[in-house]
Order: structure tokens, then C-alpha cells, then sequence
């Protein structure tokens, strides 16, 4: 993509730049080392963007490219067991990348691009199908069955389906309007999925905690909050909620937590094992890990990217719990 930018002014994470037109919230790379940030103001021929990175030594006149697209992340199957940081990159494979501190301008996929899944189509030939509804299936992981489904505002006729082993790049599935639809969704995390109607919450959840289900009830489909000084076991009341509440999925947001407390969660959470299943409780839950010393954007960030996926799980039909710890610091 041609470079027609430039920087203009740095003030810590927020970069003015000129010379290119972007929209609100969309995405550039900054610098010659291609930081990502996010436009958060348009004034003039100037745009303000916060920058997901430590901007230490970059400098006015350097290059800023548009990218045309607003912060958005993968769904598909190879979510759940995943770590990774604000803006959905695992952390696993930057770790073998470049070791165990995150260098800056640093991208990675999302979701595994090599990995083959077996994909079990539910439709056939001549189906119409429109956006949300399940055209496949992929055994994710052992007890959970991943649901691909239909992009939200897509709908048509299927003219071919197939059955197989796929990337999450390739076609399983094409419309007589040559629609190619892969395994794979992208989604802007500022756009909520969307949704038929809003059900009341009627239905309690079970939190496996009986203080909480006795003095503090929470029904599914709302939400509570855990307020409390330094070390009085807010983490600790999430993690017993994550293990032993009725829920079927699990998406953690370690936000502007504290760096030994997010790795006391990353250690211990890929060794809990699950009530249900006998089997370690990763195996139906995403993390997402973002310290209080990354930038303020990228924990910003980490919220919604957090959203995105619960909300992806629960147009399947699954029961999610999202926890937030803590949105204090994301405040």
C-alpha cells in the first residue's frame, strides 16, 4: 500500500499525523517501524492517533501508512487454549518469535494459519442460508464443538459444500452469487455483533460459590461487579467463578492488571482442571493478557477484542462468562 503520510507531532502514545484522510477508528501504522495505532480524532488535514505502543524515539517526517480498516479481530476455530495480548496477538507466537519480551512493531495472525481442522457440513446443496446460521461444524476441542456459521449480513443460496480437512483460509462453502465463505471471520471490536431481540434475564446462574448464590444472585445475561482493596481476592473470586460457574466458555480480560498478577493467571489457569469434564479448563477458555506497564490504548483495546469473541461464542448458543479484571485501571 503506497506511504502518503507523515508524522507531525509526538506526545507520548498520541502521534498527530498529516497528508493522509483516515477515519475515525481506523488503523495506521506509524513510523518506519510500523507501530500500530488507532485514529481518535480528525481535525482539518491533521488526525490524532493513540498508538498501541511504546513510541520512544520515533520523530516528526516519518512515514505513517493507512491500512483502510479499523481495529478488527479473527473468529474461527483455534480461539479457545489461546493467550494473547490487547489486540490479539498470541503471545505464544511471539514468545518463539522474539523470546519473552514483546519487541515493538511486532505483528502476528491471530489464528493459526497452517492448522487443517475437519469441517462436518449441516447443509446441503440448494440450502438458502442467511447471516448467523451454522453451516458446519469442527470439534474445537475435545468437548467443545466450534459452529461455523454464516458472516452476519451474508445470505444466499449454497451452490457447493464439502466436506474435509481445511485451513481457516480456504472456501468450504460456496453461494450461487459466488459468495466464498472460509472458516474464518473478521469483525471490527467497536461494532457489536448483531442480535434478533434481547432476552430477559430470568435464568440464574449458577456460580458454584454459595455466598454469591445465596447473598448475591446473578442470572445469566447480566452483570456484577466485585468491588474491593488490594489482595481482598477479587482475582480469586473470578478464577473459582471461571472453574466452577454453569457456563460453557470462558473468556478472560487480564486488563491493566499488574505484570506478577496476570502471570500468576497465566500459570495457573492452563492447570485447572475442569469440574465438568475431568479435563484442563483451557480447553473451553480464551485469555487475554494485557499489563498495566502495555499502553493505555492497547488495554482499551483489550475490552472490546475480549467482547468480540464472548459475543462470537454466544451466536453459536453457548453460554459465555466474560471476565473483566479489572475495569478500574480499563476506566
Amino acid at each position: 500500500m503506497e506511504i502518503k503520510g507523515e508524522i507531525y507531532r509526538v506526545a507520548g502514545p498520541v502521534v498527530t499525523i498529516t497528508g493522509i484522510k483516515p477515519k475515525m477508528y481506523e488503523v495506521v501504522k506509524v513510523g518506519h517501524e510500523g507501530l500500530m495505532g488507532e485514529v481518535i480524532r480528525i481535525e482539518g488535514d491533521k488526525a490524532t492517533v493513540q498508538v498501541y505502543e511504546d513510541t520512544s524515539g520515533i520523530k516528526p517526517g516519518e512515514p505513517v501508512e493507512n491500512t483502510g480498516m479499523s481495529l478488527s479481530v479473527e473468529l474461527g476455530p483455534g480461539l479457545l487454549e489461546s493467550i494473547y495480548d490487547g489486540i490479539q496477538r498470541p503471545l505464544k507466537v511471539l514468545q518463539e518469535k522474539m523470546g519473552d519480551f514483546i519487541q515493538r512493531g511486532v505483528t502476528a495472525n491471530g489464528l493459526d494459519r497452517e492448522k487443517k481442522w475437519d469441517f462436518k457440513p449441516v447443509v446441503n446443496n440448494g440450502d438458502k442460508v442467511k447471516g448467523g446460521e451454522v453451516i458446519g461444524l469442527v470439534q474445537e476441542t475435545q468437548n467443545i464443538e466450534h459452529k461455523i456459521m454464516v458472516p452476519p449480513k451474508v445470505s444466499g443460496t449454497v451452490a457447493e459444500i464439502k466436506a474435509g480437512k481445511f485451513t481457516v483460509e480456504e472456501t468450504v462453502c460456496v453461494l450461487t452469487d459466488g459468495t466464498k465463505l472460509q472458516m474464518m471471520q473478521k469483525w471490527p471490536v467497536r461494532a457489536p455483533r448483531p442480535v434478533s431481540k434481547k432476552l430477559l434475564p430470568k435464568t440464574p446462574l449458577i456460580t458454584g460459590q454459595r455466598i454469591l448464590d445465596g447473598l448475591f444472585p446473578v442470572a445469566k445475561g447480566g452483570t456484577a461487579a466485585i468491588p474491593g482493596p488490594f489482595g481482598s481476592g477479587k482475582t480469586v473470586t473470578q478464577q473459582q467463578l471461571a472453574k466452577w460457574s454453569d457456563t460453557d466458555i470462558v473468556v478472560y480480560i487480564g486488563c491493566g492488571e499488574r505484570g506478577n498478577e496476570m502471570a500468576d493467571v497465566l500459570n495457573e489457569f492452563p492447570e485447572l482442571q475442569d469440574p465438568k469434564t475431568g479435563r484442563p479448563l483451557m480447553e473451553r477458555t480464551v485469555l487475554i493478557a494485557n499489563t498495566s506497564n502495555m499502553p493505555v490504548a492497547a488495554r482499551e483495546a483489550s475490552v472490546y477484542t475480549g467482547i468480540t469473541i464472548a459475543e462470537y461464542y454466544r451466536d453459536m448458543g453457548y453460554d459465555v462468562s466474560l471476565m473483566a479484571d479489572s475495569t478500574s485501571r480499563w476506566a
